[in-house]
């Protein structure tokens, strides 16, 4: 099961902000979080984005297999 650690980099190092119980000599895997402002979004494309997560939060979900099939024989 993945395990999210937040660290940081020190005189080029890594270093992780807290202990963790991961066994000594677990492999594990980094990756840099690119701290970029927020999308600016029009409120428009806010609300439907903010309706579009609260609908599959909901399990109001479509089939991949269906919407790949639709796009195919939409050309």
């Amino acid at each position: 099961m993945p395990v999210t650690v937040r660290g940081h980099v020190r005189s080029g190092r890594l270093v992780v902000d807290e202990p963790t119980d991961l066994p000594e000599g677990t492999e594990v895997d980094l990756v840099s979080i690119e701290r970029e402002p927020p999308w600016d979004l029009p409120s428009d494309q806010k609300r439907e984005l903010q309706e579009r997560i609260a609908s599959a939060d909901r399990g109001e979900l479509v089939d991949g297999d269906r919407v790949l099939e639709k796009l195919r024989t939409a050309r």
